[in-house]
């Protein structure tokens, strides 16, 4: 998927609609890819495109605490039988073995498997919906929802923009000394033909009348 091509064809408030949207939906329990959506837009603000990256921080975090939320409302109204059916339906994500998995992070950790679960790809898309399924207390849910979106949309955004700005800064560097050192090669090249040619030219002179006596 070009996604960053993609995201570069539309107006830059329609990237922050798309960036919450998508990060809204994934959170609430779709398996969609709101990680390279984010990073993609991250980079293109560190581009220079427009894009503000406080207001598409802002927006990614929004769409990750918000779909979290619905999430967990629907997986407390629904119950372990929603999982049944989104593990029928969606058997790659919501299989057995995964909801197992998630099953026994929320066991150990509680409220942190919501904190940490979004830096984890699976436990992104289980969270909400699980934590409502378990019974996690509200605030508790909330609390580390709020936390654990700060901390991955906003840090996300802050790393990938500053990140895109010193590669760019490096490679604007790394182009000028690279047409440095291809003209000093040149020169380089055009003073040592000059210096050989020289040379040859004088071995000729001085072979000409040794060829005349013979």
């Amino acid at each position: 998927m070009h996604v960053q091509e993609w995201l570069d064809t539309v107006p830059a408030a329609a990237v922050y609609a798309v960036v919450g949207l998508v990060i809204g939906l994934e959170s609430l329990g779709i398996p969609l890819p709101g990680e390279i959506i984010l990073v993609s837009a991250a980079l293109m603000s560190s581009q220079h495109s427009g894009i503000n990256p406080i207001v598409l921080g802002v927006c990614a975090t929004a769409g990750a605490v918000i779909g979290d939320s619905i999430g967990y409302a629907i997986g407390r109204k629904g119950g372990r039988p929603l999982l049944a059916r989104l593990g029928r339906k969606f058997p790659k994500h919501f299989g057995e073995g995964h909801v197992a998995t998630a099953e026994r992070s929320f066991e150990k950790w509680g409220m942190w498997a919501v904190f940490f679960g979004r830096f984890v790809a699976l436990l992104r898309i289980f969270a909400g919906p699980l934590a409502g399924v378990l019974h996690m207390p509200y605030w508790k849910f909330l609390i580390a929802n709020v936390l654990g979106g700060i901390c991955w949309a906003g840090g996300t955004t802050a790393v990938i923009y500053y990140v895109g700005i010193v590669a760019e800064d490096w490679l604007k560097r790394f182009s000028y000394l690279g047409l440095a050192a291809a003209v000093l090669i040149g020169l380089t090249s055009v003073l040592i033909i000059k210096r050989r040619a020289k040379k040859a030219q004088l071995e000729h002179r001085e072979a000409e009348p040794v060829g005349a006596g013979d």
